[in-house]
């Protein structure tokens, strides 16, 4: 981690899963200090209690902003002398975001762009913005969010040859907030039927560490408007209820089907079609290089591109699928499972 030795990092949204990963990944490294922002001051008041606990010798080098990203003053307050930003507040709830689309678009695309100006002004040297795969061909308001979020990523990276900035695309991170796995742990515990909405659904999944290592290999690999993909792999719903009944003691014959939500769709993007165009294969990952061209509108009638790749849309269905004992283990490895099971 020589890169962060004595260097300052700023994590926006730093309280949610993303954050306390990071925290748990970099704390007793050579890092000079981590700032947390986020606006929820009863979240920072748990975080910095545990960690003041679990690694006492280190916790002093975080340091706690309350702020939102809506606003652009209360970024600036938080980012004076920092190096580094991982940008992670946002609104992730499909559902949510689905019956309040205006606040998505003020904390996903107006905090974002909050973010960068402040980021830009004050010199920093590398922003990673994170997204999702529900930006890659949109239907639901989150991920229309999060895709203007990026097409201001790939605007701001222009503008500035001094700060560097990124984004990340990744799938859905197993036992984050909000996601499906504790939902079913508890149903299982209560004897409930595991509710899924249906099975053949697929989605790609990864670990809370995984999307750390998402974010490194971008800040140490990417380039300036780039959008960096992990090949994660994938499986259906149904495949990953059964694969917790089995750990947990769940009855795989009590899965009840309750139907797609508000603007799900049956299986995620990660690249598009059009994107796999002028994507550059890095091994376990994928790199799209922002479109340079200037604003010259008249190159873009009169100009193309004669060689595409041969990669096409790169999604939940034609990635690995997993099969339940796969999952299984992917799931079982997770520190969050191990802690539930030693209950």
């Amino acid at each position: 981690m020589s890169l962060f030795n004595k260097k300052i990092l700023l994590i926006t949204g730093g309280t949610g899963s993303f954050g306390n990963a990071v925290l748990n990944r970099f704390l007793k490294t050579d890092i000079g200090e981590i700032r947390v922002f986020s606006r929820d001051e009863k979240k920072q008041d748990d975080m910095r209690h545990e960690f003041q606990v679990k690694m006492p010798e280190v916790a002093d080098k975080i340091k706690f902003y309350i702020g939102d990203v809506r606003d652009i003053q209360s970024v600036k307050n938080a980012m004076h002398g920092v190096n580094y930003i991982f940008h992670a507040a946002a609104l992730k709830q499909v559902p949510s975001c689905e019956f309040f689309p205006l606040e998505a678009v003020k904390t996903n695309v107006i905090g974002t762009d909050n973010v960068l100006t402040a980021a830009i002004d004050e010199g920093v040297e590398t922003v990673i913005c994170l997204s999702t795969d529900k930006a890659a061909y949109p239907v639901n308001a989150m991920g229309t969010s999060k895709a203007m979020m990026e097409k201001v990523v790939v605007a701001k990276s222009r503008t500035t040859k001094n700060t560097k900035i990124c984004c990340t695309r990744y799938g859905n991170v197993m036992c984050s907030r909000g996601s499906v796995i504790p939902l079913w742990i508890e149903q299982i515990k209560e004897g409930k039927p595991i509710t899924i909405t249906d099975p053949n659904m697929t989605r790609f999944i990864m670990s809370l560490d995984e999307a750390v290592d998402l974010v490194l290999f971008a800040f140490e690999n990417g380039r300036s408007g780039d959008i960096l993909v992990q090949k994660a792999p994938a499986c259906t719903i149904q495949t990953q209820a059964k694969a917790v009944c089995r750990i947990f003691g769940g009855d795989e014959n009590n899965i009840k089907i309750i139907g797609i939500r508000h603007g799900e769709k049956m299986y995620e993007t990660l690249l598009t079609n059009e994107e796999c165009a002028n994507a550059i294969d890095l091994g376990g990952f994928y790199r799209v290089p922002c479109d340079k061209r200037s604003l010259n509108y008249e190159k873009y009638f009169s100009k193309g591109d004669t060689e595409r790749s041969r990669l096409n849309e790169f999604n939940s269905n034609n990635t690995e699928l997993l099969t339940v004992e796969q999952t299984m283990e992917k799931i079982s490895a997770l520190d969050y499972i191990q802690n539930e099971l030693s209950k």
